[in-house]
């Protein structure tokens, strides 16, 4: 089934799209699934609305390594003579952001960062591990269905001791692979970087390439070949640290994260249908 035939494109936003019901009942399916993958009681639950502070994703990094991916939330404060003005622009087709004033909250982008904060102090000898679900926004506009700007990501996150971190995330690799297989779909697994932005970005993914930080596994999605619809990353104790998530020893916790791009496997498993 091609991706017209279930996702309403927007003729003024490339990269936006809505979703028909046969889309959302796929997506319905690859969540329950997803839920069935670990045991009720084993695991915390947590929502999250498609934003996110902006102080969290400043702490994360994530403005350092990827700018040109972060969607910011801007909001007009002026008075009436500053509407008026920014009213002259909008009717005269300019850019009217320089009316706007930047906001304490920013487009999520990638699931698991609201859930660090809330990980902050103490962690017990055994860890935690958190199933979170949410709308995310990166700002790659294209044609091209597989790489859309809003979408839904699943995540399993880990957080604990190094070597049970690492281990856990070392399993979903497998786990992950089997998962796709029993959706009929044919996986490959690989080494992979994050798009990391600036003069250091080729050594910051040669370095993640080398200590196989991240993992991504890829389907053919036709008609867009090749498409990541799955990672599964370590982040050793960097959000320990910026969080203040602590064993009981007082150390940074280490954290890992399995995640599962929603729309993507939804195209993936409506490709193979007739």
């Amino acid at each position: 089934m091609h991706a017209r035939n279930v996702l309403l494109a927007d003729r003024d936003a490339p990269g936006v799209y809505g979703r028909e019901d046969q889309f959302e009942a796929v997506v319905e399916q690859l969540t329950n699934a997803i839920t069935d993958l670990v045991p009720r009681g084993a695991i915390e639950h947590l929502r999250f609305p498609p934003v996110v502070g902006r102080r969290t994703v400043e702490r994360c990094g994530y403005l350092h390594s990827f700018p040109h991916l972060l969607g910011s939330v801007h909001t007009f404060t002026g008075d009436n003579r500053a509407h008026a003005r920014m009213m002259e622009a909008v009717e005269a087709g300019q850019d009217w952001g320089s009316h706007q004033t930047l906001s304490d909250v920013v487009l999520t982008p990638a699931a698991c960062y609201a859930v660090y904060p809330h990980l902050s102090g103490k962690l017990t000898d055994g860890g935690r591990c958190v199933d979170v679900e949410s709308w995310c926004y990166r700002h790659e506009p294209t044609e091209s269905a597989q790489r859309m700007r809003a979408f839904r990501m699943r995540e399993y996150v880990r957080s604990g001791q190094p070597g049970i971190v690492r281990t856990w995330r070392d399993d979903w690799i497998v786990r992950a692979e089997s998962f796709l297989r029993g959706l009929s779909l044919h996986p490959e697994v690989v080494v992979a970087n994050d798009p990391f932005f600036g003069a250091g970005a080729r050594f910051m993914a040669n370095s993640q390439r080398d200590q196989q930080l991240k993992f991504e596994l890829l389907v053919d999605i036709e008609p867009f070949g090749s498409t990541a619809v799955m990672s599964c990353n370590y982040h050793g104790e960097h959000f320990g640290e910026v969080f203040g998530i602590q064993l009981p020893d007082g150390s940074a916790a280490h954290t890992a994260c399995v995640g599962f791009g929603l729309e993507r496997l939804a195209l993936a498993i409506l490709a193979t249908r007739p």
